[in-house]
């Protein structure tokens, strides 16, 4: 019989990237404890298994894609944990966003059974897994990032290794707080050109080109019309949700506290996103922001909760 990669976690980036494996003709198992997740995995036609006991044996490699720590430790070092269960020869590839003392427990306990893993966390959103341009910041071995590049390749278009275990979320966290901060920083530029009465799409088009310019502006743009195949669209439809993001600056803001690192705009993008989030908009397009920061400047159609 011959091996196959275990895909842990098929939701809505977890599929699009087993779909990129599958399309390069891999042989893929996916397992996820959503009935929801199942269910849009069945119908895209991936193979989907009903348990981990029916998923592990005559793997070759294990990918993981969940939620929080909480999950991931669970599915490695919990009492039905699948470090127990693996072959010594596997490799793991954990792409969660997760604090960093959960990846090095983990991996510290993959290396003392001598299993490959390496942290990759990922960059791209749904629209980077949905055409296998996704950026992998790994953290590992040099030897279990050359074993990893393979597969990271067929799902991604850059592969950056940080340095060794648990240096892949850490450069993650640092890069959301940067991408949460810099959403903000794009919905404040268009909120205020509105205001001052310009043309949006000329302010837009001239500060991309000037030294006010950032990814998010760019690339994700925050109000429709103004940059092509964006959630801002399409109502806010994630993507990557605001709850996602609150998340991962609450992850940041965790980690400069454990090492007395002061980062007040990270701490203001936390508040932001937190109350963007308790007011009933979890569920949103973390671009979506720009409602709670534009307020009654947009008079175009706006759903942030992305229905019809």
């Amino acid at each position: 019989m011959s091996k196959h990669i275990a895909f842990i976690g098929v939701g809505n980036m977890g599929n699009p990237m087993a779909q990129q494996l599958v399309n390069a003709g891999k042989q893929v198992k996916v397992f996820d404890v959503s009935e929801q997740a199942v269910k849009i995995a069945k119908e895209t036609g991936l193979n989907v298994v009903n348990s981990l006991d029916e998923l592990l044996p005559n793997s070759s490699t294990i990918i993981s894609m969940l939620p929080e720590g909480k999950h991931v430790q669970e599915l490695y070092l919990g009492e039905n944990g699948i470090l127990k269960k693996i072959s010594q020869d596997s490799l793991i590839i954990e792409c969660s966003t997760i604090d960093i003392e959960t990846s090095l427990k983990i991996g510290d306990h993959a290396k003392s059974l001598g299993v490959k893993m390496i942290d990759a966390p990922v960059t791209g959103g749904v629209m980077g897994a949905r055409v296998g341009k996704l950026n992998f910041l790994v953290g590992g071995s040099q030897e279990a990032v050359k074993l990893a590049t393979p597969i990271l390749k067929i799902m991604g278009q850059k592969i950056l290794h940080a340095g060794e275990q648990g240096s892949g979320v850490g450069v993650k966290i640092c890069n959301n707080m940067s991408l949460g901060i810099s959403m903000i920083a794009a919905s404040e530029t268009l909120m205020l050109a509105k205001r001052l009465k310009m043309d949006l799409k000329k302010v837009h088009q001239i500060v991309k080109e000037a030294s006010g310019n950032n990814w998010a502006l760019t690339n994700y743009t925050p109000i429709p019309d103004l940059t092509d195949g964006v959630p801002s669209n399409n109502k806010y439809r994630p993507g990557f949700t605001a709850a996602m993001m609150k998340k991962d600056l609450k992850l940041a803001n965790d980690a400069a506290n454990a090492v007395n690192a002061n980062t007040p705009l990270g701490k203001a993008a936390l508040k932001i996103f937190t109350d963007f989030c308790e007011e009933g908009d979890a569920d949103t397009d973390y671009s979506g922001i720009s409602k709670k920061i534009g307020g009654d400047t947009w008079n175009y159609p706006f759903d942030p909760k992305g229905k019809d």
